[in-house]
């Protein structure tokens, strides 16, 4: 076993197939972008809501356009 090997013996799965040590690191930015993408359409979503709607929520349109200014990776 070479030192170039060895790291991956403990990546071995229990069907006998080697997994990328970057498998995990595959999986986090689908979510990210996925939470991205669903921030971006509840702020469109929320910006074609009327006014008389926006005040049965407790919402100003002033904070409605606060909202909706935030680019999408601001939470």
């Amino acid at each position: 076993m070479t030192a170039r090997s060895a790291p991956y013996t403990v990546l071995v799965s229990r069907f006998g197939r080697r997994q990328s040590p970057f498998m995990i690191l595959r999986r986090v930015p689908l979510r990210l972008l996925g939470r991205w993408y669903d921030r971006h359409l509840q702020r469109l979503d929320l910006a074609e809501i009327d006014e008389h709607l926006l005040r049965d929520l407790g919402l100003t349109p002033e904070n409605v356009r606060r909202e909706c200014a935030k680019t999408f990776w601001q939470a």
